[in-house]
């Protein structure tokens, strides 16, 4: 199962797998179809580029990011008498870089999504690094617990994103909507061709449905007593994820929930005032504003009697390279984006992203309020995506799963198959 989103945050769930295996294996890079051929290459593979042997930091980040970081990291290094090399990865980031730093070549720091430290840290690709002493009162907690793993912190955080409930002020007289139930109410009764614009798909989209799949007592791995992940654990298939699987054959009865809907249409759907409500992320804003769309943001609803609705936070940082060359000079660069809101800020004109700073978020909030309200929401609202590399084995059971319940497949029967399978994988 693919999850399809315009995500920038670029989630990595599906390509931990890929780097897992382009790493561990010196012969068959092509066992995903998220992998490349830079598994196999000693210069780190695909299109990443060598690291510059001339600069004093190098850093490897996706487009977008390398774009918005390039001006403000060369201001950074020239303030302190250094060379920066900022350079863009355009695909297979991960992998390129797990490769590229095993073999001694790869940058001294890589910009990514938090779920890829699991696999970063099983491969021995990225060091820990200290934050200042302060970080718990400038940086939003749900950033800070996102690059915690196995109890230390291997990252620092630069932005956050979550799902949020999006309403068309023209098409429901419930904008912010206090249960599911009521958006379901409030949907029908304003006459939309859709209640709701929510990604299903026929393979199914267990990102989009993580607020409705917790908010029924559904979890994905339990905790150990450290307050861990333990894969050992899975939630697919237990009395919580049963119940939830209730409520999606309800909710594909009624029409509220479809397959067709799907990451390609559903964002398409709302702004083109099809739909009442849309669940999405802040990669949907820039289009909901060009559609003219008068519209509310708030937390996605969970279900009347039940538990809150908790949806996934994917947080965005900075990471030290086990073996970068200038491990020294990057340890600095990192204080001192830990330190400050001044980098973040810099980057935001041509990357637009919710912030983890808080000093940050609050000067956002007068000309970009939806930016900071994600980030609010986030802090509110939302749990880390498990960083663990058994969170692979999730997406393409439990999002079939769902799909099929949500199609008129047995509740109980399609979830207990569906955690058999994942436990069978990781345990």
């Amino acid at each position: 199962m693919l999850i399809r989103r315009k995500s920038f945050l670029a989630l990595g769930a599906v390509g931990a797998s890929a780097a897992l295996l382009a790493a561990c294996s010196s012969s068959d890079s092509s066992s995903s179809s998220d992998s490349s051929d830079a598994g196999g290459s000693s210069d780190g593979g695909g299109d990443a580029p060598k690291a510059d042997a001339n600069a004093d930091l190098v850093i490897w980040a996706d487009e977008a990011k390398a774009t918005a970081l390039k001006a403000p990291a060369e201001k950074w290094g020239s303030e302190n008498g250094l060379k920066v090399a900022v350079q863009t990865v355009a695909n297979d980031l991960q992998t390129s870089f797990v490769t590229a730093d095993q073999a001694g070549n790869g940058p001294d720091i890589v910009m990514g999504a938090h779920d890829w430290i699991g696999n970063l840290v099983q491969n021995g690709a990225i060091s820990t690094v200290q934050l200042p002493a302060d970080a718990k009162d400038t940086t939003l907690s749900v950033a800070l617990d996102a690059m915690q793993y196995n109890g230390q912190t291997y990252g620092v955080p630069y932005a956050v994103e979550t799902l949020v409930l999006f309403a068309n002020k023209k098409l429901t007289d419930t904008p912010e909507p206090k249960t599911f139930e009521e958006l379901v109410e409030a949907g029908k009764a304003g006459g939309a061709d859709a209640v709701l614009s929510l990604p299903v798909g026929e393979q199914g989209d267990a990102y989009h449905m993580e607020p409705l799949y917790t908010s029924a007592g559904g979890y994905l791995f339990g905790k150990d007593s450290k307050g861990q992940y333990d894969s050992k654990d899975v939630g697919v298939g237990k009395e919580g994820s049963i119940a939830a699987a209730e409520k999606m054959k309800e909710l594909g009865k009624q029409g509220v929930l479809k397959t067709s809907i799907t990451g390609d249409n559903a964002i398409s759907l709302f702004t083109d005032g099809k739909a009442a409500y849309l669940i999405s992320g802040p990669w949907a804003i820039a289009d909901i504003k060009t559609a003219k769309i008068d519209f509310t943001l708030s937390a996605v609803p969970g279900f009347e009697g039940m538990d809150k609705a908790v949806p996934f936070a994917g947080v965005n940082g900075f990471y030290a390279a086990a073996h970068g060359k200038n491990a020294g000079n990057a340890q600095t660069f990192l204080s001192d984006v830990a330190g400050t809101a001044d980098l973040a800020k810099a980057m935001f004109p041509k990357n637009e992203l919710p912030p983890v700073n808080k000093e940050l978020q609050k000067e956002l909030a007068v000309d970009n309020p939806e930016m900071a309200k994600v980030a609010e929401l986030a802090e509110k609202n939302a749990d880390p995506m498990p960083a663990i590399p058994a969170m692979a084995e999730v997406w393409t059971p439990l999002g079939q799963a769902e799909a099929n319940i949500i199609g008129g497949a047995d509740p109980k029967k399609t979830m207990t198959s569906a955690g058999k399978q994942i436990s069978s994988k990781v345990s």
